[in-house]
């Protein structure tokens, strides 16, 4: 059961068209910020309030990295020798400091030294449960100009990847799951998408054990703290990007001292509970797939509705693909999900639809094949297992096949492609999960902090727009400064917006805030 809310930021997109992540290539949309820029503070800090990384051990906090060659991972091969990979020890709970610890898989990329070195800068790219240890080499070009300053810096959070992952079931089972029904019609396939919600739960405590109650976003952001301080960086310089921006404002809510410059990019909407996620992300979704029709001549509600019809006729009846395998309605709606998180794949989603029309649905599967990280082989990624964990752990609420239910017409009319998948996905992403969640939503105000980027991108279909605002509001008055894109796809840095760059290097490099509420043209 894949989800779409917060998903990985640059990682869904990126597997779609080679060369897509650089998106450099688009026109001048003016001065960079310079014009309306004021320094951030960077100077010494005052009189410090205690935080939670007070009462952690010194060996802990000043302990040693051993920086060394990286190794492949799973699925990719060892990036070059200017990598360097480690690992740093945290507290598995954090109210047991001195207790048992876990180890935090790193990776870095020495600055090249075109400038003065300011520090470290940390990258999250998204997820839940996104790979910062695989990812970062691979979006390196996107950052060079960042990288004269500073040393590239991310992670793999607990739970993920390296950090000891959480793996819930084997490709075997994942592959079969593929076939349950996620939006159920009948009480057999609701009763049969709800075991297999109740399973992959089980299954990831099996495997997991005392982890699996540790993997909040709470405890990244503390881990992120124990990292700056090994790094040796007196304050955190920090770029978030989609479920990264949320652990951004969680991290400068509890170290408002030590913000320094944060950017925080495809911004989750930090108000919203985990209803208020769905229906947001039905209504992103819905909104870059009307775009995609406009641009492409098409009525959005006709053009909608021939999709919906398309869709329904693979519920009743999956068209051949590749090899044995078929194209059943849920993994079309997750290869035409994939193509929406950049304007570069709108292509890829015509070929996939024109394909499909015709009795042929090899496109749309290997579209979705490419969001859920399944290799020819077979192999599965296990980035949804991490994500699902986290997000669980995170999110109190836990609604009901009942409430869910009840739910369905709302979300149709946010959205007939997307809206049932979502509203069903209230119900069953964290059905009987076997550890409790913690919050409706997390807090992100940060008084006293310095100055916060928050870029936002309208036409945003995994993190909505408007969620870059609430988070600008949620940080606080003159912490929270909104830059806003009038553009497509998840994401706005690196999207081929030279305003967009300019100013966030301005701010990354020189200190240079922007007005709040700058816009940069498309």
């Amino acid at each position: 059961m894949p989800r779409f809310v917060r998903s990985a930021a640059l990682a869904a997109a990126g597997v779609l068209v080679a060369g897509l992540a650089a998106g450099c290539g688009g026109s001048s949309d003016g001065d960079g910020g310079k014009d309306d820029a004021k320094p951030a503070p960077t100077g010494p800090e005052q009189s410090p309030k205690p935080d939670p990384s007070s009462t952690l051990p010194a060996s802990l906090t000043t302990q040693k990295l051993g920086w060394g060659t990286c190794k492949a991972t799973d699925g990719e091969p060892a990036p070059g020798s200017e990598w360097q990979c480690s690992t740093l020890k945290v507290p598995l709970d954090y109210e047991k400091p001195d207790g048992q610890t876990i180890d935090v898989a790193l990776i870095r990329a020495r600055s090249t030294g075109k400038g003065d070195r300011i520090g470290s800068l940390l990258f999250n790219f998204g997820g839940p449960g996104g790979s910062g240890v695989s990812m970062l080499p691979s979006f390196a070009d996107m950052y060079s100009k960042l990288r004269e300053r500073y040393d590239l810096v991310s992670f793999d959070p607990r739970g993920v990847g390296g950090s000891e992952g959480v793996r819930c079931r084997s490709d075997k089972e994942t592959q079969a799951a593929e076939s349950v029904d996620l939006t159920p019609d009948t009480p057999a396939e609701e009763a049969a998408y709800f075991k297999d919600a109740a399973d992959f739960g089980a299954g990831c405590a099996k495997s997991s054990g005392k982890l699996l109650g540790h993997v909040s976003t709470v405890e990244a952001a503390q881990d992120m703290d124990v990292m700056r301080q090994v790094l040796g960086d007196k304050k955190l310089n920090y770029m978030g990007i989609s479920y990264g921006t949320e652990l951004g404002g969680v991290y400068a809510h509890l170290f408002p001292k030590k913000v320094g410059r944060l950017t925080l990019d495809a911004v989750v909407d930090p108000s919203a509970d985990s209803v208020g996620h769905a229906k947001n992300q039905a209504r992103g979704f819905q909104r870059a797939l009307d775009n995609y029709l406009k641009s492409s001549g098409q009525d959005p509600k006709a053009g909608s509705q021939k999709i919906v019809r398309l869709l329904k006729r693979l519920d009743a009846e999956p068209l051949p693909a590749t090899g044995d395998r078929k194209l059943n309605q849920s993994l079309a709606l997750t290869g035409i999900t994939v193509t929406l998180y950049s304007k570069q794949s709108w292509p890829a989603l015509t070929r996939g639809l024109e394909q499909a029309e015709k009795g042929d649905g090899s496109a749309l599967l290997q579209l979705a094949d490419s969001y859920n990280e399944r290799s020819p082989s077979g192999r599965y990624s296990t980035q949804s297992h991490s994500q699902r964990s986290i997000s669980c752990r995170d999110d109190k609420a836990r609604t009901t096949p009942a409430e869910a239910k009840e739910r369905l017409a709302d979300f149709r009319g946010i959205s007939p492609v997307f809206g049932e998948f979502m509203g069903w996905d209230t119900a069953g992403w964290c059905h009987d999960w076997p550890v409790a969640g913690l919050h409706d939503s997390p807090d992100v105000s940060a008084p006293g902090a310095a100055p916060v980027l928050v870029v936002g991108n309208t036409g945003d279909p995994a993190t909505p727009y408007e969620g870059a605002r609430k988070m600008a509001d949620e940080l606080g008055k003159g912490v929270g400064v909104e830059l806003t894109w009038k553009g497509e796809g998840h994401g706005a840095y690196g999207s081929g917006s030279d305003c967009v760059d300019g100013t966030v290097n301005d701010y990354l490099l020189d200190g240079r805030t922007p007005k709040d509420g700058k816009v940069c043209e498309s």
